[in-house]
């Protein structure tokens, strides 16, 4: 039996149908090109004729000369009338694709309920609009919508509708959890009950996660005869989403030894799933298996210990084979070993049997006692071992700022910041406006420190997250900040604490300016600084 896996990615189109998710036609395209690279069989591009976006998508997708068949979606003929008559398969032919998905009844409730036509006229539908496309010179994959209820409902119905499409010329017969209820042993059972009706029959298996099995029961259908897999990047889709490719690919390729993608291209999973996200506007779970940044993260101290003499003691595969990075998480449970492999990362000297090295063990678990959160906010976390190791070039100090926020009748919010510094011997004052308090801060902090360190023209701001830490002190409760910034090649993250959100804010913006300039000093800055005296700020 062969053990290529066929792989179908319909994140541009079923994935759409995930509450939040929208996408433009050039994002579209841009996606597929990822998709390209990391080499699927299949791009599903969207439903030709639906709307203005994938009209736009499947004109200028043949440009981009991808390897991977596109497929335009659609359901079959309308009932008692004529194939070649359809709007909707000849909005497929439009489309000017290769390879066509059309879905289509194998529930006998949905045919008398949904389509409110006998069992005869939807097996009728299925094969006329299978074979009329196959006459144009298509690839027909056919999707049997609630493929596994029907069978469990009428089991000869089932079979007699894929019967009827394996007839009509279909190169895959995909069996659908469209629900998302059935369990993996059905699945297989079902699976090789069909395969026993029609054997040697090209079949696939499409997933829903309303159980969260929808990777299971691919894995269990992959393993009762099922060839061709259909799913979507980061698992988006209605409701609670499709099977995760992501999950599957690596899994099938890693432990089960099907071939998906090629063995090159396995490496770039983990930036293709963060770059869908990013286009999407989708955060990543942080937990994600594979990819997710926290699949390889360890906390534990005794964990940490362990895989610093051998990763798989905690780990089930090297995290590079899928392109993601073991990384060590620093926090109140973390041990010795946690914080000597942070400080090696970081190419510092820390002596795991100094009072040095239990000594800032003991602050980063006083500090996470207080609120603050190393496990986001790498930044902040290298600072606070710089300082501790002495391995620091403070080059600021700060001594005050001041806040205006006044709100007139009639009139937007002016929010005006005052902040004095020292920069060597030089006392700074600078005043800024902005978009709220924290933005007038960042103004202001820059205006004063531009003149010295150029390279933070280079940063900004890139996202802004408050959380409150304990909601019963109402209004006087302590709030974390984080920020994090970015420039043209880096992003970093930096935290505050505090009870007052405009100090916790500004605590977090001064760490992300220090990160920025860790090794940067400008000819510029070393000619106006006496080194020896400069001081930065100090928690």
């Amino acid at each position: 039996m062969s053990k290529s896996i066929s792989i179908f990615d319909t994140t541009l189109r079923d994935g759409t149908q995930g509450e939040g998710i929208s996408l433009s036609a050039d994002d579209k395209l841009k996606i597929a090109k990822k998709l390209d690279d990391l080499g699927v069989h299949y791009i599903e591009g969207g439903i030709p004729g639906s709307n203005m976006k994938d009209i736009e998508f499947f004109k200028r997708v043949k440009d981009l000369n991808l390897r991977a068949k596109v497929t335009a979606f659609g359901s079959t003929r309308r009932k008692n009338s004529q194939a070649d008559q359809d709007d909707n398969l000849q909005r497929i032919l439009d489309a000017g694709v290769p390879a066509a998905t059309l879905v289509g009844k194998s529930w006998d409730f949905h045919v008398h309920t949904a389509l409110q036509t006998t069992l005869e006229e939807n097996l009728a539908m299925i094969g006329d609009s299978i074979a009329y496309l196959k006459s144009k010179g298509l690839e027909v994959i056919f999707d049997a919508e609630h493929f596994f209820d029907g069978y469990k409902n009428n089991p000869d119905y089932a079979v007699a509708v894929m019967s009827r499409a394996l007839e009509a010329g279909a190169d895959w017969l995909v069996m659908c959890d469209t629900n998302g209820g059935t369990l993996p042993h059905e699945i297989r059972d079902i699976v090789t009950s069909l395969g026993l009706h029609l054997p040697g029959a090209p079949l696939g298996i499409h997933t829903h996660n309303d159980c969260e099995l929808a990777v299971a029961n691919a894995l269990s259908a992959i393993e009762a005869g099922v060839r061709h897999v259909q799913g979507t990047i980061n698992g988006y889709g209605e409701r609670c989403g499709n099977a995760n490719l992501c999950s599957i690919i690596p899994t099938l390729q890693l432990k089960m030894g099907y071939s998906c993608i090629p063995g090159d291209s396995l490496p770039h999973l983990t930036n293709t799933a963060r770059y869908v996200s990013e286009v999407a506007n989708v955060n990543m779970p942080v937990n994600q298996p594979y990819v997710g940044s926290a699949a390889f993260a360890h906390k534990g101290g005794i964990h940490v210990s362990a895989i610093l003499r051998d990763s798989r003691t905690y780990e089930h595969i090297s995290p590079e084979l899928v392109g993601n990075k073991q990384r060590v998480l620093v926090s109140e449970l973390a041990g010795q070993s946690n914080v000597l492999s942070k400080a090696q990362d970081m190419g510092l000297s820390l002596d795991p049997s100094s009072e040095q090295a239990r000594k800032v063990i003991d602050k980063i678990k006083d500090l996470e006692h207080q609120g603050y959160q190393f496990e986001g906010a790498d930044a902040s976390l290298e600072l606070l071992l710089r300082e501790a190791t002495g391995e620091m070039n403070e080059l600021f100090t700060f001594e005050s700022f001041k806040m205006l926020v006044e709100k007139s009748a009639g009139k937007p919010v002016v929010s005006e910041a005052f902040v004095k510094l020292k920069v060597g011997n030089e006392t700074l004052y600078t005043a800024g406006e902005g978009n709220g308090p924290v933005n007038a801060l960042d103004n202001a902090l820059r205006k004063a420190l531009l003149a010295y360190f150029p390279q933070l023209k280079e940063m900004h701001l890139s996202d802004y997250k408050v959380r409150v830490l304990d909601e019963k002190d109402q209004t006087a409760a302590k709030v974390r900040v984080l920020i994090e910034s970015k420039n043209y090649t880096d992003t970093w993250s930096t935290v505050g604490v505090s009870a007052n959100i405009i100090e916790a804010s500004w605590e977090a913006l001064v760490d992300s300016m220090r990160y920025a300039l860790l090794g940067q000093m400008s000819p510029e800055t070393t000619e106006l600084l006496d080194l020896g005296q400069c001081g930065l700020i100090n928690h």
